[in-house]
């Protein structure tokens, strides 16, 4: 095995994945798919026929107990899988040093298994053990201590406290997907006296509660022993070294006993040692033990041992195997909660090992782990691509060293942020110090050497770092043979902006004075410009995909020099021969029309309410919106040309688009977005699907049309010739159009559609941000989005409180960033905590004043420390200006009254990776409980734990509204947990449990699975249904293999199939990808992201639709009680989820309380839709036929005559939603009679009652989609499958009487056909109301 693969095993074993067979380093989700056992998603026979050929079951003979073993491979694996496979089955994991033979015939680890000349189904393999090496003795050591649960809790400052956190398993537990859940709904003869819903007690204009959050403190399983650790007599001296001695081991038990062993070659053994004397031969008889595994050594010293491990495997197989795995290509999400016991002293125990580990991981001399990161890098990029299995393998390997390099890179720049590294250049300025550790180059995004002066030095060249990154992210995707890019991340840590990047062969070169540093485009800004013909032909397709003209610039002395690239945009000649494409800030053209606005040179405002100026000009238009402008161009021009064609083609429908290589659509589409489709691209597609139907003479080629943008324009560039002159004007007005696109049409059409409910409605910053984004909107218009959501509309409303808390958040973090900047890292907490305190606190403490410790203080006389002087009125200043040049916008004087506490700082702390103590933060206090009440809840919080206090000695565990006395001096960092002190302040420095780094990477996308995925999405709309699922399949298979498990993209992609297989009625393969897509958005995004929240509504869709409506609700309920946290209640689109609870309900019988979720939905509609909107009435029908259930026939005429009067005044007599409504108000009424004369046997519940089974187009329970994504791409299946438009029950008035009465049939009208919806021509459904969940 290589060196990196073997470190990567030995950190990620652990009990729960033994027994789970991994496919190609990563479990496969549809092994028994694979396998051709089962087939949830019924292949056809060629399919199965082709998977048997492929996989099959091999015989591995061992030399121990079980002597062989049956594992299932495929041909395609590399020999080094089945070495995994192997180490991770139940009865052979505890061998890692070995290999394998074939007929006598040693197998090469780095081949393919068809490559083995014989190997076929039924094959027979030989485990063979080898003789350790130091290297495989040490991973040995490692590995045995994580499968045997002795290696604790390894302190990672780069993952944070609880990183990978994952709730599934408390909220919405689930067992093998083989088995489908146990149907949970109640049978029709059921009363609702039975288990209470999870619904019973939920209150939705209650108090958020960061429990939610928070896991529940679980029984830690026995230990197995009680040490394993490297023994103080290692290494071995030379002479025993030449005898076979790797290794001196020291081994406690858990009977108290304890061993000195000897790591030999030929395996392990106990030996004559104590810690007084050095003796390392093997022990004599009856006390010898020795075994080629340590594992096995164990079980033969301790009695208790094998037991212990088998409570240890049990107690990890409750859990989902995913809630364990490791993360290897992501770093995990970092909780901004965590729970004081996390923080507690006791949660620190003794592990030996845990200083070791650098020596166990790197060796003696550390640098086993040094890496070429640029050459690993570029090396792998060349792979070759010719085949599927190449492009497989090349991606793979692609995804698993950018994240292995921006592991590797953020964990320096912290270390350089806390100074702990030294720098190239000490005598330097700080910012412009440069340093290189692990073989990585580090610098500041600071304008340490004024490149950035007139652009706005610091803040334009903290812009740029993080441009660069998104520039080098686009390059890559594109993917270019022949053109290089560094490896590049950016770090925000400590209130400091880091660059990281692999180190380019050649950078640091000292050149001949006539030569110059970079071999093309500006070498010194623009003074001077470089030119190289070996750069033209790769520079040139990035410009071409990119949408970048080729355009000439200008030096200081005139001369004209033409590129295909900005200026700023470099190219290097590595001395390894490679050409580095460098600074990418500058793909796209600035933003003119806010520069112009915004950014005046030399003026200053004239008055306070003036604007003030930008702080920089690096306003560049995003990549999305080029994307955008260039489909709004284009189809501009195909409506030329079919006018110019055919004068009367406008009033026969838009002609078929056509290109012959297409190539400009994908690297745009798919290459270029961070997201699937951009928004605007709906006219275009549109057009797109009618390219079939169209004749032939109205196909238009759009291989002629072009539209490139010129980025140097409004630069300084000073064209010399008139006709030069001219080009350059044209360029400018180009520009000026696209950037007026964005202003006229981009914008308000994203705020129309967000007014309208065409699009999912952003939940908290994060998805606002990515929505923008995604329609190429910068952040910078977050003001200009709060003016123009300015009036009387519901939901905008909403967005402008959510627009307005966005800025504040950023403005506090670059408030916050300032301060920490220049701050000693013992004061990063006091700081934070009192400028939070001055934010969200002075509802407690008008006043709070910064805690510093004077003698810690004098230690650091240099440090900036005028954090102390911040008040809250100063703070608030201090927003206000920054809200002002950043965005453009003024807060009005009493923002601070409006903003909601809890989800601001739940914004500011993912913003500057703050890690929380979770407890109730009072604002105010009028939220401080009672005294005594808030002793009793801390000490139960604390109760057996002792609590970590700082310097000032406050017990972080308090939630007391009394005022602390002031400490002279400091007290015992330790309390009895019988009395905790209050505070006097909302928030103290014990609360900063954390600080975790902000990454930003430079990972490209892969393509491959991505075409797998467009292509089963398109098969499926074309309904061939078979080849869409085995490409939807093949994706699937690909994300894994290429990303691994446990990777945000395979998160997303799991949600979308989820929802295409559920649509498809395949619902045991939904709910095990829906189960998948809960916990890797909660390990990999976050417990509380809004991509996690849709994951829960949409398994509670799925649970309730397989029949097991009681996990539904718990899925419900805690996606609603996470809602609160973030948003708040009564979030826009929440009625679709708050339909869904009643439907569910409905399932249940819990007729009452479903009528009051379907009365609490449409009171939220009237106030976000109005009163007379089609939303309204469509709840109205609803609420109609739940009061019907519920008995009141009276109730059910009234708001069946409210629905049809609304239907009636906004659709018009010919609606089918009108006709459908007449129709069950006339019958309701002429029913009314009848009912009534039943009444008195309803109320003595003598009538059967029968359960109403509601399906995905009945009574509202509709699938969620994706912040931002429309209503056409949900039909469409383009993003997460897709979505019924408004649709009513589809039996008559008098088969749900029947159904009442006890004389229907649900069954008959619940499943066999299919259901037939009604479009609303107006709304669609609208993102929140009836249609899915936002």
């Amino acid at each position: 095995m290589s060196e990196d693969s073997t470190d990567a095993n030995a950190k990620s074993q652990n009990p729960n994945s033994i027994g789970r067979k991994e496919v190609n380093g990563h479990r496969d989700s549809f092994t028994a798919l694979t396998n051709g056992e089962t087939s949830p998603l019924k292949q056809g026979e060629a399919k199965e026929e082709q998977t048997t050929d492929n996989v099959f079951q091999v015989t591995i003979k061992l030399p121990h107990q079980p002597y062989e073993i049956q594992i299932m491979v495929s041909t395609q694996e590399q020999v080094q899988d089945l070495r995994q496979s192997i180490m991770e089955s139940s009865g052979t994991f505890q061998y890692s040093c070995f290999h394998l033979e074939h007929k006598g015939e040693r197998i090469n680890d780095y081949v393919e298994l068809s490559e083995v000349k014989g190997f076929a189904a039924g094959s027979e393999l030989k485990l063979v053990e080898d003789p350790y090496t130091e290297k495989e003795a040490r991973m040995h050591l490692i590995r045995i201590r994580d499968i045997i649960g002795a290696a604790g809790d390894r302190v990672d400052t780069l993952h944070g406290i609880s990183a990978g956190l994952s709730l599934h398993d408390i909220v919405s537990p689930w067992n093998d997907p083989a088995a489908p859940s146990a149907p949970t709904d109640k049978p029709a003869n059921a009363s609702p006296s039975g288990i209470p819903h999870a619904l019973v007690d939920y209150t939705l204009d209650g108090p958020p509660s960061i429990r939610t959050i928070t896991p529940t403190d679980e029984e830690q399983p026995r230990k197995t022993i009680k040490s394993l650790s490297v023994s103080a007599w290692n290494p071995p001296p030379p002479f025993l070294r030449q005898q076979g001695h790797l290794l001196y081991l020291q081994l406690t038990t858990n009977e108290g006993e304890q061993y000195q062993i000897t790591s030999h070659v030929s395996g392990f053994f106990v030996n004559k040692s104590s810690n007084s004397k050095f003796d390392p031969s093997p022990r004599p008889p009856p006390k010898n033990a020795a075994a080629h595994s340590l594992f096995s050594l164990i079980s033969l010293l301790s009695q208790s041992f094998s037991k212990s491990f088998d409570i240890l495997l049990d107690s990890n197989n409750k859990r989902d195997p995913l809630v364990n795995f490791q993360l290897t290509n992501a770093i995990p999400s970092s909780p901004w909660l965590v729970t004081p016991t996390a923080t507690s002293l006791s949660s620190h125990q003794p592990d030996l090992t845990r200083t070791q580990e650098t020596f166990l991981l790197s060796g003696v001399e550390n640098t086993e782990t040094l890496r070429d990161w640029n050459e690993e890098i570029q090396s792998t990029r060349e792979l070759p691509r010719e085949t599927v299995q190449d492009r497989v393998f090349r991606e793979r390997l692609i995804s698993k060293i950018f994240a292995e390099f921006s592991e590797a890179a953020a964990r320096g720049a912290m270390m350089v942020a806390r100074g702990e590294v030294a720098p190239l250049n000490p005598t330097e300025s700080k910012d412009a110090q440069i340093f290189v550790y692990n073989n990585v180059f580090y610098s500041f995004g600071a304008d340490g050497v004024s490149t950035f002066t007139s652009e706005g030095g610091d803040e334009a060249a903290r812009v740029a770092v993080g441009k660069d990154v998104g520039g080098v992210k686009a390059v890559n995707q594109l993917d270019i043979a022949g053109l290089a890019t560094p490896g590049t991340i950016t770090v925000d840590y400590l209130g400091k902006r880091l660059v990281a990047q692999s180190i380019v062969p050649g950078i640091f070169k000292q050149r001949e004075p006539e030569e110059h540093q970079v071999d093309y485009g500006g070498v010194e800004g623009r003074d001077v410009v470089a030119e190289n013909d070996a750069f033209i032909p790769t520079f040139s397709q990035v410009s071409k995909a990119l949408k970048v003209k080729k355009h000439p610039v200008w030096d200081k002395e005139g001369k004209k020099h033409v590129l295909e690239g900005s200026v700023e945009t470099k190219g290097l000649l590595g001395t390894d021969g490679r050409k580095y494409i460098l600074d990418l800030y500058r793909l796209t053209p600035l933003d003119v029309t806010w520069l112009e606005e915004h950014c005046k040179d030399g003026e200053e405002p004239s008055t306070e309410s003036q604007p003030r100026n930008y702080p920089h000009r690096m306003t560049t238009l995003r990549p999305e919106l080029v994307e955008a402008y260039w489909r709004f161009k284009m189809g501009e021009y195909v409506q030329e040309q079919v006018k110019r064609r055919k004068p009367s083609a406008s009033a026969d429908g838009p002609a078929a688009i056509t290109n012959g290589t297409g190539e400009n659509r994908v690297n745009g589409r798919e290459e270029i977005n961070d997201e699937h489709q951009i928004e605007t691209e709906k006219s275009f597609e549109q057009k797109e699907k009618t390219m079939e139907q169209s004749p032939e003479e109205d196909r238009v080629d759009i291989s002629t049309f072009s539209l490139t943008l010129n980025p140097d324009v409004f630069c300084g560039q000073v064209p010399q010739t008139d006709e030069e002159k001219e080009e350059w004007a044209n360029d400018e007005r180009e520009v000026r159009a696209a950037c007026a696109h964005l202003h006229e049409k981009v914008i308000p059409e994203m705020i129309q559609d967000l007014k309208e409910g065409e699009v999912g409605f952003p939940m908290d910053g994060q998805s606002l941000s990515r929505l923008m984004h995604r329609r190429g909107v910068n952040l910078r218009y977050l003001g200009k989005f709060a003016n123009l959501t300015e009036n009387e509309d519901s939901r905008l409303r909403a967005l402008k409180a959510l627009t307005v808390q966005e800025m504040v958040a950023r403005a506090f973090k670059h408030v916050a960033h300032r301060y920490l900047k220049h701050l000693p890292m013992s004061f990063i907490t006091n700081c934070l905590c009192h400028l939070l305190n001055c934010l969200l606190g002075t509802g407690l403490n008008d006043l709070p004043k910064a805690q510093i410790d004077d003698d810690l203080r004098d230690s650091y006389k240099d440090a900036d420390y005028s954090f102390a002087k911040v008040t809250p009125h100063s703070l608030k200043v201090e927003i206000e200006t920054q809200v002002q040049i950043r965005y453009q916008y003024v807060l009005h004087d009493a923002w601070t009254h409006e903003i909601r506490h809890l989800q601001l700082l739940r914004s500011i702390a993912l913003k500057l990776g703050l890690q929380l103590i979770a407890r109730d933060y009072h604002f105010t206090s009028e939220t401080q409980p009672n005294t005594e009440q808030s002793k009793s809840e801390t000490n139960a919080v604390a109760n057996g734990t002792v609590n970590l206090s700082g310097l000032n000695g406050h017990a972080h565990g308090n939630v007391n509204g009394k005022k602390k006395k002031k400490h002279a001096g400091r007290t015992s960092p330790a309390t009895n947990g019988l009395e905790i002190p209050s505070q006097q302040s909302t928030f103290s420095p014990e609360d900063i449990a954390n600080m975790v780094p902000i990454i930003k990477d430079a990972c490209p996308k892969s393509v491959l699975a991505e075409e797998a995925l467009e292509a089963g999405k398109i098969s499926m709309m074309q309904n061939q249904k078979e080849i869409g699922q085995e490409l939807l399949l093949e994706s699937l298979t690909l994300h894994e293999q290429i990303y691994g498990i446990l990777h945000p993209e395979v998160a997303r992609v799991y949600h979308q199939l989820a929802m295409l297989y559920y649509q498809l009625d395949e619902k045991s393969a939904a709910i095990e990808l829906a189960h998948k897509a809960v916990i890797i958005s909660e390990r990999t995004l976050g417990i509380d992201s809004n991509e996690t929240i849709l994951s829960y509504l949409n398994l509670a869709l799925f649970e309730h639709g397989n029949h097991n409506t009681t996990l539904a609700l718990a899925c419900v309920r805690h996606a609603l009680e996470l809602w609160k946290i973030i948003y708040g209640s009564k979030h826009p689109d929440s009625i679709t989820t708050l339909n869904n609870a009643a439907v569910m309900l409905q399932q249940l019988q819990f007729y009452p309380e479903s009528r009051q979720w379907f009365e609490t939905s449409l009171a939220i509609s009237e106030e976000v839709s109005g009163k007379q909107s089609v939303n309204t009435a469509t709840l109205l029908f609803q609420l109609a036929q739940a009061l019907v259930l519920d008995q009141d026939h009276k109730g059910a005429v009234n708001r069946m005559r409210e629905a049809y009067s609304i239907f009636l005044s906004k659709l018009g007599p010919d609606d089918a939603n009108t006709k459908e409504s007449e129709k069950w108000l006339e019958q309701l009424t002429q029913n009314a009679v009848s009912m009534a004369k039943h009444a008195k046997d309803v109320q003595a519940r003598r009538l059967r009652r029968v359960v109403f089974n509601p399906r995905v187009a009945t009574m509202g329970a509709r699938p969620q989609p994706q912040v931002g994504q429309s209503n056409s791409d949900m039909a469409s299946g383009r993003d997460t499958g897709s979505r019924s438009s408004n649709s009513f029950d589809s039996r008559s008035i008098d088969e749900l009487v029947k159904i009442i009465e006890g004389g229907g049939d649900i069954s008959k009208s619940s499943t066999g056909k299919k259901l037939t919806t009604r479009s609303n021509p107006k709304r669609r459904g609208g993102a929140g109301v009836v249609g899915a969940q936002a």
